[in-house]
């Protein structure tokens, strides 16, 4: 397994986790909706019914936008390898690893670091369809490209 899919799987099972946490939260209060039903009358009852379901919508809301970077990590193959910089390339610049991806969590893989980022970000935008040896500055700090893989 290559260094780039080895990223891919461990983000990959970390969305994964997340979900199943999400989803396992979601039936819990769901649960708790059911017994809390059975037991109890009056407006205390009604409180705490709504705050489950504000609760539960709010753990909703979170499981959709996850599943929706699952979705968008699923598209990237990361056996695919470009001369420029794409959408799932990971991009070695000033000795810093940075994966084309999602605006994710940073990890240690084999003992080196790597940055998850969108191509929507700052420095996803000006790394996009560019090339080994290209250079460009953001904030200060000048970057050259010194591997794309």
């Amino acid at each position: 397994m290559t260094f780039k899919q080895k990223i891919h799987q461990y983000y990959s099972r970390m969305l994964e986790d997340r979900i199943d946490a999400f989803r396992d939260m979601i039936s819990a209060l769901t649960e708790d909706s059911k017994n809390d039903a059975k037991g109890s009358a009056g407006d205390k009852h009604e409180t705490a019914l709504s705050m489950m379901h504000l609760e539960q919508e709010k753990f909703n809301t979170k499981l959709r936008e996850v599943l929706n970077q699952k979705a968008i990590l699923e598209k990237i193959n990361p056996e695919i390898s470009s001369k420029s910089i794409t959408l799932g390339s990971l991009v070695k610049a000033n000795g810093i690893y940075l994966y084309l991806s999602l605006a994710l969590p940073k990890i240690t893989i084999d003992g080196i670091n790597v940055i998850a980022l969108s191509p929507q970000s700052p420095l996803g935008n000006k790394l996009m369809g560019n090339t080994i040896g290209f250079t460009f500055e953001i904030n200060g700090t000048q970057y050259l490209i010194e591997e794309i893989n």
